[in-house]
This record gives C-alpha cells, sequence and structure tokens, in this order.
C-alpha cells in the first residue's frame, strides 16, 4: 500500500443514510426560502479541515405539495491517523495527508394528505473514491386532535467504493427503517420517542487505515509489518432516542433535551445526552448554547496493535470469514464533548442571519491508544437565509 493510497481518506464514508431525511424536513411548510451556509471544522495540531459551502432552497407547489433542494460542496485536507502505533519512545500515533474533494445534493418531494403528510427524498454524493445514491420514504400522520404524531420512514442507499487491490470497484448497501411518536404533553411540552434500524452490507472496510504487527522473520528477530485491516461484510445497528421540548414563557427562553441509545453488531454501545436553551432576547435575536456528550464502548475486534494478539492478519482483500482487526481509534472506546454557542438574528420578515461556533473535544478510555489519535477541533458556521 503507498502512501498516497493510504492517504485519500480521513474518514471512511458510510453512505447518505445520516441525512437522508429519516425526520422532518428542516423548514416548515410555507417557508419558501433560499439558505447559504458556510462551515469551518479545523482540528488542532495540524490535523483534518474540511470547508464546507451549502445551498438550500424551498417552496410550496400548491397548497398541498412542498419541493426542497440542496446542494454541498466539501473541500477536505489535512492529517489524520492511519491505524499505526506510535513508534517507541513516542508517542505520537503516525500520521498521513490526505485530501480529497466531496460534491453532494438531494431533494424531497412532500405531499399532504388529510391527517398525513407523505415526503420522498433522493441523495446522491459524489467523492473520487466513493459514490453513494440513496432514497428515502417518510410518513407523519396526526392523531388525538393533532396532540400526537406518529413517524414512519425506510431508506436504503446503493454505494461504491473504489479500492486499489479491486476492480474496478466494490459494493456497499443500508436499508433503513424509523418508527417514531411525538406527542404533545400540554401547550408547552411536547416528548418524542423513536427507534430506528440500520442493515449494512458489503465493503465495510476503510481501505486507508492499517494495523501493524512484530513478525518473527528469524530466530529471534521481529519486524514490523503494517497490513490493511479487515471488518466484517456486514453490520447491524439500533438507536433508540427520548427527546423533549419544553417552552418557558416567563423566561423567553425553551429547553431542548434529547437522549439516544446505539448498539450495533460490531458489539459497540453507545450513549449520547444533548441539551440546548434557546434564549430570545428583544424582538428578533435569540442565543442558543448547546452541551453534547458522548461515549462509546470499543468495536469488539479493535486492537491498538497485534502484539499482544494471537491474530495472524492475512492481508489484501478483506476476508468475510475473518479473523477481524482493526486499528482505527474510530472504533476504539471513547467519548466526545461538544460545547457551543449559536446566534441567530431576524433581521426582517425577509432576512435571517445565524452564526455559531463549537469546540469538539475527544479523548480515548481504554488507557492503551495514546491521546494523540484522538482529535480536538473547533467548528464555525455561519448562514443567511431569504424568505419570500
Amino acid at each position: 500500500m503507498t502512501a498516497r493510497s493510504i492517504a485519500k481518506s480521513a474518514r471512511f464514508k458510510t453512505g447518505l443514510v445520516g441525512w437522508l431525511v429519516l425526520a422532518a424536513p428542516r423548514l416548515m411548510r410555507g417557508d419558501d426560502s433560499f439558505s447559504y451556509k458556510y462551515e469551518n471544522y479545523s482540528e488542532a495540531a495540524g490535523r483534518m479541515a474540511i470547508k464546507t459551502d451549502g445551498a438550500l432552497v424551498s417552496q410550496d407547489l400548491g397548497p398541498d405539495m412542498h419541493f426542497q433542494a440542496e446542494g454541498v460542496i466539501d473541500a477536505i485536507a489535512g492529517a489524520t491517523p492511519n491505524g499505526q502505533p506510535a513508534p517507541a519512545g513516542s508517542n505520537q500515533v503516525v500520521l498521513t495527508e490526505m485530501h480529497d474533494r466531496r460534491k453532494a445534493w438531494n431533494a424531497t418531494l412532500s405531499r399532504q394528505f388529510p391527517g398525513t403528510d407523505i415526503s420522498l427524498n433522493y441523495a446522491h454524493s459524489l467523492e473520487s473514491d466513493y459514490l453513494s445514491n440513496g432514497i428515502s420514504l417518510n410518513s407523519t400522520t396526526d392523531f388525538n386532535d393533532k396532540n400526537t404524531e406518529l413517524l414512519v420512514g425506510i431508506a436504503g442507499t446503493d454505494d461504491r467504493v473504489k479500492v486499489f487491490y479491486q476492480d474496478p470497484w466494490t459494493k456497499k448497501r443500508s436499508n433503513d427503517a424509523v418508527l417514531g411518536v411525538t406527542q404533545l404533553v400540554n401547550p408547552r411540552t411536547s416528548v418524542t420517542a423513536n427507534l430506528s434500524w440500520d442493515r449494512d452490507s458489503g465493503y465495510l472496510t476503510d481501505p486507508y487505515k492499517l494495523v501493524q504487527k512484530n513478525i518473527e522473520v528469524a530466530p529471534g528477530v521481529f519486524l514490523p509489518f503494517t497490513y490493511s485491516e479487515n471488518r466484517p461484510d456486514h453490520r447491524t445497528k439500533w438507536i433508540a432516542l427520548l427527546a423533549l421540548n419544553r417552552a418557558f414563557p416567563s423566561l423567553n427562553g425553551a429547553l431542548e433535551a434529547s437522549y439516544r441509545f446505539f448498539h450495533d453488531t460490531y458489539g459497540t454501545d453507545a450513549h449520547t445526552i444533548e441539551v440546548t436553551w434557546i434564549q430570545k432576547i428583544g424582538s428578533s435575536f435569540y442565543l442558543e448554547p448547546e452541551l453534547r456528550g458522548y461515549e462509546q464502548s470499543a468495536a469488539s475486534f479493535y486492537h491498538y496493535q497485534l502484539d499482544t494478539t494471537s491474530i495472524v492478519p492475512t492481508g489484501g482483500a478483506p476476508n468475510p470469514q475473518g479473523p477481524f482487526y482493526s486499528s482505527d481509534y474510530r472504533l476504539s472506546a471513547l467519548r466526545t464533548y461538544i460545547y457551543g454557542l449559536k446566534a441567530v438574528w431576524n433581521v426582517s420578515a425577509a432576512v435571517r442571519f445565524d452564526v455559531k461556533l463549537e469546540e469538539y473535544v475527544m479523548a480515548g478510555k481504554d488507557g492503551i491508544t495514546p491521546q494523540s489519535a484522538y482529535p480536538r477541533a473547533r467548528i464555525f458556521n455561519a448562514g443567511l437565509t431569504i424568505f419570500w
């Protein structure tokens, strides 16, 4: 494996389901508008930097139909761990440089029927080594005098991964489903409960991540050899979400809080807690401080290095029969924190401006993987929306 091929990707792409609309559209019906969003993600110590430009158009098509289209361009460059451990006497894991550009778009058409809204979404994403196409279908139905809303959604992706040892592209598939309910408890409070399921299959290994093991090449002589990682060719995920929205009119504010539990067949359990306070200041200004905490256990086949295991790497193309092994820090036991502040200014009935600054901190929990593997980043984004 050459350094150039290793450097092609900082993170293995997981398809479009994360932003396929297994949730309500971002803009409410009737919000005919154009939005532009800029985001700058910058990791400390000269690691990854991602600059994103995005635009979204939302338009009613008569009294019962709505159309929304979004386009995104990501410019990605910097250094990222390739899976090799830190050299002897150092705590700095091996980094490799990479750069790439992603172009993506998605479109949603929704139709309002009596008591039910149905939306169809298509999404497309292209990078130098990854192509993804996805589709989703969602319905939200009102019950109980519109105090209860039921969400049902399904989605799927058909992806292609360009791998240097396979000709020309290899396949990856995903299928998703979500079932949720939102209940209005009183005029100020609502609660939401969602269950979602995801099944990925095909090429799930990251072709740019390595594992390392010292191999005895002569009696008493060991040399470090690197191999491509090997992950299972299928993965099933389950996610449970509980959310609370509560308005506090006397404070001119509102609370949004959620808890998410994640479990998958990699053996990973994860917990996410997110809290946002929305504070209205005057007639047209809002401040939104937020805090998000995330913690996960390690995948069953994660190893910082293979020297302490009996695993004999096979090398070459992924072997669905195993053994499975990866030194990708993202599969280790870790925790992350995000804290930030967003400001929203409704300049007029036709113009809204927002700006947001976040700090992102990741730390390992296994006591083995060096902290140098985990990033710390600052995220800045700004947006402008024009309504008509």
